[in-house]
């Protein structure tokens, strides 16, 4: 199975389109406050609007109210939604609307039944600190797992065979500085994420 890549935080039209051209299956746009990648939702449907067909467009928010998340929806139209689980229960989001459900690292036993994908994460998002991959992969039998949280290009692979996970996530590690894309991290991050994939790199012990 083709390993899905998401390329989040992006803020410039040169972060969008260095994600795409590197091959990324989908891009991450963040609504909140306290981020450096906190885009406003019109700005956001401009960057969203070069995004060809094909590449999914995700809304990245974090306990959002519903204001927000009307705001969103109603400039930028996202193909999915991504928040903490726990939001999903009191937001009123379209049917139809994708979700990406986030788990955080030592919150405890999630639901007994997971929704079909989720992405872990550590307890900050766009830290830059690598999370658990023991607890993430013991979810990967659980739900499509997309692994976030500290990615970069160096340790993508590492991470790969030690969670095997869905996909992966990645924003601060390919940034030269916070909330600024590197383009050339971009494509070194998407080859070898999918190099490693391809490649059925060993699993590493998870310490």
């Amino acid at each position: 199975m083709r390993l899905w890549v998401k390329v989040c935080g992006l803020g410039s039209e040169a972060a969008v389109d260095a994600a795409v051209a590197a091959g990324a299956d989908a891009v991450g746009f963040v609504f909140h406050a306290g981020s450096p990648r906190n885009l406003e939702p019109v700005r956001a449907a401009a960057l969203a609007a070069r995004v060809p067909a094909g590449v999914l467009r995700v809304a990245v928010a974090r306990h959002p109210s519903q204001a927000l998340i009307d705001a969103i929806l109603a400039s930028m139209a996202p193909d999915a939604l991504q928040t903490d689980l726990e939001d999903f229960a009191r937001l009123s989001v379209p049917a139809l609307l994708g979700r990406l459900p986030v788990l955080r690292a030592g919150a405890g036993s999630p639901a007994a039944t997971l929704p079909s994908r989720c992405l872990f994460e550590g307890a900050d998002s766009g830290s830059g600190r690598t999370t658990d991959w023991r607890e993430a992969r013991a979810l990967t039998v659980h739900t499509e797992l997309v692994l976030a949280g500290g990615l970069s290009p160096a340790n993508v692979a590492a991470a790969i065979g030690a969670v095997r996970p869905f996909g992966v996530d990645v924003s601060s590690g390919v940034e030269s500085a916070p909330g600024v894309k590197d383009a050339a991290l971009i494509a070194e991050f998407v080859a070898a994420a999918r190099a490693a994939a391809g490649q059925g790199v060993q699993r590493e012990s998870v310490r």
